[in-house]
């Protein structure tokens, strides 16, 4: 497997692993979101400290409207933050 294959397979599985908490195995909760930021994501905590930077985030995530994150829209996050540390 390639490097970037690896870090494909690496972000699915994290993404599961959070999702299987509560609920639907293939939908992030809100609660579910915030642990994964704060567990996998540590240097995101700073800007995501209080409930309405939460709730703000994840209603600008939440394109289809049902208060949780399909995988789709967890990688539009993936991605605007990959977008954002990139030099």
């Amino acid at each position: 497997m390639t490097d970037l294959e690896s870090s494909l397979a690496t972000i699915m599985e994290v993404f599961h692993r959070y999702a299987e908490k509560e609920g639907d195995k293939h939908k992030l909760k809100k609660s579910e979101l915030k642990d994964l930021i704060n567990e996998e994501l540590p240097a995101l905590t700073g800007q995501v400290k209080d409930q309405a930077t939460m709730d703000s985030l994840m209603e600008s995530l939440d394109t289809d409207g049902d208060s949780e994150l399909d995988f789709q829209e967890f990688m539009t996050f993936i991605t605007m933050k990959s977008c954002d540390v990139y030099p």
